[in-house]
């Protein structure tokens, strides 16, 4: 049977629209995916002069058009004004409808699409006077379907859309300090530590992340709402909250392809590295494409005195072409066993030093932070709880990365080095990532490990971990392509050699994939790496592949437990066991949750 499209083409493979800076430009607009086989450079032409003429009939004068075609994927952009933005994904629909197959195509949908701008005119009508007041007053704006707001945190103020004045007073709002975390890796440890500092500092602090959005009204800490807010949900939620007086947002590679930005002014914007992963989604696949999509994030910067904090260890930042009037903060791990000793990387962080006064360096085990182009001491890197013993190199970074974003907002070094010397004690301050107890005689490790880069980090701070034998529980979403999911496997694999190896299979994050696909070509990743099949076990769940690590465990062993989707219940069983007083090698309890 035909799939029938729901777009006016069927080279249509997505429409959707982009609320802020995005990949293509600094403006908010509309994008299509289109098969790359019809991207032509005639059909490309074609769509720019239907695109420039039905603009015109609307007044959106000028209407940029951007066309990204790659091999792999085509995309086509529009710029378009915020009271139109659901309109311009119609209008540019229509577009490539008529490149294809004349001007003549689908005359009722342009009947049907100045209805539709009127209606959406009518309601979003005073949108872009009130961007053009923040703009003008020099501070954040946001808005959404329902909502439309004006600066940040304590100084911001929100209007339904049926509300909102066609002239918006802005001499009442201001900005709060806001932070934006992006990277492969590390984003949700970094969002944490720098927002813990910020409450170290006696500060109000609201943030998003991958687990869901805060907000610290000393002493209490109110979640807003439990998910995945890395996207511009989660942002706006922090940056509307009136009690909120410093942001710090994770900002995924998802949502900002997605949809953009959804802050239109940050102060300070982390990088934390670049590394496979996600390729073949909305036009990634490399990562000179991914490098381009978490840059996104530089376009919120203030003018003059926004700061971009990069890692110097990672050679793709090391090339990203950073805006003028942005100011290059860099951080580097260069002890032999956790980073690199080149003189580009110190080069890097020295530069920007002297240029802005800003830098971090992990060196000779401490950490030191140059403010004002005075270089402080933060102490030893192995009293920093999270970097284990100062084993874990991947949190070493993130130490690093989130005192020189802290310091950059606006905290002081001294609450930055008591907040490192107390974050990570307790499993509520970094829950999903190196969490590190004890049970029964076993260490157990969970992490959600994502990518071949995370895996690594994680696979050799658990070998630097004493134990009799290793396990280790190892899965992934549908939504990887076959290369990364065997990259994986075997980047596990060759941080360290386990004793046992449980795939698990994830009903619930299939992503596309049918039962048993990614466990398959995991093993695949793993065989290729040289592990034996002996070796391999399958779970046909994340909880069954825990139960079974657990029945495996003797005392002295190291488990790594990959959790990606039921760490609530994984933890509310190992509660019940160490209740239990429950020791490895004995049998599980039948008290215990486990059916």
């Amino acid at each position: 049977m035909t799939e029938v499209s729901e777009y006016p083409s069927p080279t249509i493979l997505d429409s959707r629209r982009l609320t802020g800076a995005n990949l293509f430009h600094a403006a908010a607009g509309a994008v299509l995916e289109v098969a790359p086989s019809a991207a032509t450079e005639k059909r490309i032409a074609s769509w720019r002069e239907h695109v420039a003429r039905l603009a015109r009939a609307f007044g959106w004068a000028p209407c940029e058009t951007v066309a990204r075609v790659r091999a792999e994927s085509a995309q086509l952009f529009i710029t378009a004004p915020l009271d139109g933005l659901m309109t311009a994904t119609s209008l540019n629909e229509l577009s490539w409808a008529r490149a294809e197959r004349g001007r003549e195509a689908q005359p009722r949908l342009e009947a049907e699409l100045h209805a539709a701008r009127l209606a959406e005119r009518t309601r979003r009508q005073a949108v872009p006077n009130l961007a053009k007041a923040a703009i003008a007053a020099g501070v954040n704006y946001c808005v959404d379907d329902d909502v439309a707001s004006i600066g940040s945190g304590a100084g911001s103020r929100s209007w339904r859309l049926d509300e909102l004045p066609s002239v918006v007073d802005a001499t009442h709002a201001h900005d709060i300090p806001t932070v934006l975390v992006t990277g492969s890796n590390g984003k949700t440890t970094t969002t944490r530590l720098i927002a813990a500092m910020w409450r170290a500092a006696g500060v109000p602090t609201g943030w998003s992340c991958s687990d869901g959005v805060y907000v610290d009204v000393i002493p209490d800490v109110h979640m807003l709402d439990q998910g995945d807010f890395t996207g511009p949900a989660g942002a706006r939620l922090v940056l509307r909250d009136q009690r909120v007086r410093a942001a710090v947002l994770e900002t995924a590679r998802g949502g900002l392809l997605r949809r953009g930005l959804a802050a239109s002014r940050a102060h300070v914007a982390v990088i934390t590295n670049i590394s496979a992963d996600h390729f073949g989604e909305y036009g990634v696949t490399s990562l000179d494409d991914l490098l381009e999509a978490k840059a996104i994030v530089s376009h919120a910067l203030v003018a003059t005195h926004g700061v971009l904090v990069l890692n110097a260890m990672d050679p793709r930042l090391r090339e990203l072409e950073v805006p003028s009037a942005v100011q290059a903060a860099w951080f580097a791990v260069i002890d032999a066993a956790v980073g690199s000793r080149s003189d580009t990387t110190l080069d890097r962080v020295h530069v920007g030093v002297q240029q802005h006064g800003l830098g971090a360096i992990v060196e000779h085990g401490r950490l030191r932070v140059a403010v004002d182009g005075v270089w402080h001491d933060c102490g030893p890197i192995e009293q920093f709880p999270i970097t284990y013993n100062a084993t874990a190199a991947h949190n070493i970074a993130n130490a690093a990365a989130a005192a020189l974003a802290a310091v950059a907002s606006g905290v002081s070094v001294v609450q930055v080095v008591h907040t490192l010397r107390t974050f990570g004690s307790l499993q509520t301050d970094n829950p999903g990532r190196l969490m590190v107890s004890t049970l029964g005689g076993i260490t157990i490790v969970m992490d959600y490990a994502h990518n071949p880069d995370g895996m690594r980090a994680l696979c050799a701070t658990a070998a630097a971990m004493p134990a009799n034998r290793r396990l280790l529980l190892l899965g992934q979403a549908g939504n990887r392509d076959d290369t990364q999911l065997r990259a994986l496997a075997a980047a596990a694999w060759n941080a360290t050699h386990f004793d046992r190896v449980i795939i698990k299979d994830m009903p619930d994050m299939l992503r596309g994939r049918v039962p048993a696909e990614v466990p398959a070509l995991l093993r695949d990743g793993l065989l290729e790496a040289g592990a034996l099949p002996e070796v391999l076990r399958d779970a046909t769940s994340e909880f069954e592949g825990v139960v079974a690590a657990l029945r495996w465990a003797q005392t002295g062993d190291v488990l790594v437990l990959g959790i990606h989707a039921d760490r609530a219940r994984v933890l509310a069983l190992m509660h019940d066991l160490g209740k239990a007083a429950w020791i490895a090698g004995t049998s599980l309890p039948e008290t215990v949750g486990i059916g």
